[in-house]
């Protein structure tokens, strides 16, 4: 599998985009997913990254977008995060991604008001409306396992049911190692997705709240992890997720810690290539 980062490592410590993918670039990832607005990025902006990441040799493989309002009980709401999450997906072939990597919401009311089949039913009919248009476009949907007691997706099984449920070959499985551990997932676990995965997140945490720290700043005990992913054989990439830096000015560091650290559990592991 390929290395890569999602490149807002470097936006949330106040590195305008360019500068932040040549570092990635130098720093020696194979790839990069971007995390952007879909809906207010300008042509030129657009131009500038594909132009950067190109001159780099970085190919772009992914596409985050948090999409909250696809399971909202308002059809105007879902209609307009329908329609925003195409736009995402009509970037993403722009810019030749493999997929968009989409975080769908929670139960609303604590599951009180709205019964939560409802909320499942909306998530299923939004998401396979989005895959039908990414499946004209060549693209995947990799769905995010959030690890929060109100999340849809927020544990393996819930994973496992929905993609089933949906029954569309588009709508697929992201994993978040980091987001596995809190969600006390174990690798074992992740046979289930074997055929249903096509993306992986790595990061770090204490094992009791979300993080997103370099591998090795927290608990998680990676090989394991690593080594289920390798026999799911996916044919993708893994992506560094790094939440906000402790000291801005040294972001520099922190990206290449993570880098370093990676790349060498990659290496025992045999998964990187």
């Amino acid at each position: 599998m390929k290395l890569g980062i999602i490149n807002s490592a470097f936006a949330q410590a106040g590195v305008d985009t360019l500068t932040g993918l040549r570092q990635i670039a130098r720093i020696g990832f194979d790839c990069v997913d971007i995390f952007t607005e879909a809906m207010t990025l300008t042509k030129k902006e657009k131009l500038l990254i594909a132009r950067t990441c190109e001159k780099a040799r970085l190919p772009i493989v992914s596409l985050p977008v948090v999409a909250v309002g696809l399971v909202d009980f308002n059809d105007p709401v879902r209609a307009f995060h329908l329609e925003r999450c195409k736009r995402f997906i009509d970037l993403a072939a722009e810019w030749g991604a493999k997929n968009i990597l989409l975080v769908l919401g929670e139960y609303l009311w604590q599951r009180e008001v709205i019964p939560p089949a409802a909320q499942w039913q909306w998530a299923l009919e939004t998401c396979r409306q989005l895959g039908d248009y990414a499946g004209k476009r060549n693209l995947d949907i990799a769905l995010e396992l959030e690890p929060f007691r109100l999340s849809l997706l927020n544990s393996v099984d819930e994973m496992l049911r929905f993609v089933k449920d949906c029954r569309h070959p588009r709508v697929r499985a992201n994993i978040d190692i980091s987001h596995l551990v809190l969600a006390d997932a174990g690798p074992l676990e992740l046979a289930k997705l074997k055929g249903k995965a096509i993306h992986v997140h790595i990061s770090d945490c204490d094992g009791k709240v979300h993080g997103d720290l370099p591998p090795g700043r927290g608990i998680v005990k990676f090989e394991p992890y690593l080594q289920a992913i390798k026999e799911l054989k996916i044919d993708g990439a893994v992506a560094i997720e790094l939440e906000y830096s402790p000291d801005p000015k040294r972001i520099v560091e922190w990206v290449q810690e993570a880098y370093s650290q990676t790349d060498g559990l990659m290496q025992l592991t045999g998964l990187r290539g």
